[in-house]
């Protein structure tokens, strides 16, 4: 940052260079550069005026990321553009980001909250494209907050404006880039990957993260993921229904669990429970939809899961696929397994507990080395 003087520092600075002068010494500027005439100093000195002048002005705006229990993502209709947007807006003169994320979602949606948390700070560059010569458009500065999961009563509640805002709807992430400006939909992926993590505010640069996490790298959450929204069955499958795929809750020492991630596509995966030495494994439960049940497409059979603890992981057999470690609310955050889900993850941290694991820290998930590892 440049040094700042003003007149006054000057004037004082030219009454001890006279002084200094008289007594014989060479006079000084300010900063204490003897014998340079302050009309001549370095460039790093300004004047107040100057270095306001000097600032770059941007635009702040706030939005706010709101999902529903199946972990879509609210965007809702204008009447001034084609495409979806988060709800929000720009802050006001000398107004705080959070305080003008609860305006804009009182204004827009009729809806009445706080939303302390950020979950990323974005700098969108002047020179992005969609906006018009004469708007001169000098950058922006864009706070994204949690507005957190909204149930049915709370999505109920909303109440829409005479004009502006034209309807919501809870859309699919990787549905997002269809549905909205390139440089919004990337705000807001990552702004989820980061609520995922949990490590804090990410900051970005035109949607993209400066220190990319895991989920960041591989791109999860960029293909739609498989609903699996069949009832979920504690114990072990019974004899008479067919299985369709068995995977394994797998818990490495820390109670954070085995979590495979296509590179290709993102998807997320349980892997299968013969992904490494395990001990203490036992039958947790399946999933099956009932012919007619809502979900049922795709779900003919049982999707069985082991839970047990694993003593290692041998070197990576199929290099399509990442491993990561990563909490069982994460995991369940990654996938589309409807109000079953909640039974599911109740079941999960049953079994950490009986294999006297402890209950893990929401950490972003880590990738595992290819070679290995040994606990």
């Amino acid at each position: 940052m440049p040094q700042l003087t003003d007149q006054g520092a000057i004037d004082q600075a030219e009454t001890d260079g006279a002084e200094a002068g008289r007594a014989g010494a060479a006079p000084a500027t300010p900063g204490g550069r003897a014998g340079t005439d302050d009309r001549d100093r370095a460039g790093t000195w300004m004047t107040p005026e100057e270095y306001g002048a000097s600032r770059a002005a941007v635009w702040t705006a706030a939005v706010v990321l709101v999902t529903d229990t199946d972990g879509r993502i609210l965007v809702q209709s204008v009447d001034y553009r084609a495409d979806r947007m988060l709800p929000g807006g720009a802050v006001d003169a000398g107004e705080a980001p959070s305080a003008a994320a609860a305006r804009e979602l009182r204004e827009e949606l009729g809806v009445d909250g706080r939303y302390p948390r950020g979950l990323a700070v974005d700098w969108i560059p002047a020179d992005t494209p969609g906006f018009p010569p004469e708007m001169r458009f000098p950058g922006e500065i864009l706070h994204v907050y949690d507005g957190g999961t909204w149930t049915a009563e709370r999505i109920d509640a909303v109440r829409l404006p005479a004009q502006e805002i034209t309807g919501i709807q809870f859309a699919e992430p990787a549905d997002l880039p269809a549905l909205m400006d390139a440089g919004d939909a990337r705000r807001a992926l990552s702004a989820l990957r980061a609520r995922i993590n949990g490590s804090g505010t990410a900051l970005l640069e035109d949607g993209r993260p400066t220190a990319p996490t895991a989920l960041d790298r591989l791109g999860v959450l960029r293909t739609r993921r498989t609903p699996l929204h069949g009832t979920w069955h504690p114990g072990p499958v019974p004899a008479q229904l067919p299985v369709r795929d068995h995977c394994g809750w797998l818990f490495g020492p820390d109670g954070r669990v085995l979590l495979l991630i296509a590179r290709a596509t993102g998807t997320a995966h349980l892997p299968p429970p013969t992904a490494g030495p395990a001990t203490g494994a036992v039958p947790l439960g399946y999933r099956h939809a009932a012919e007619g049940e809502a979900g049922a497409e795709g779900e003919v059979g049982a999707h069985a899961r082991t839970a047990a603890r694993l003593a290692g992981l041998p070197p990576a057999a199929d290099p399509a696929y990442a491993r990561l470690l990563a909490t069982p609310e994460q995991v369940r955050e990654l996938s589309d397994w409807g109000p079953a889900g909640a039974h599911e993850l109740a079941a999960v941290h049953e079994a950490r507990a009986r294999l006297s694991l402890p209950r893990p820290t929401r950490t972003p998930p880590t990738e595992l080395p290819e070679d290995g590892v040994r606990w």
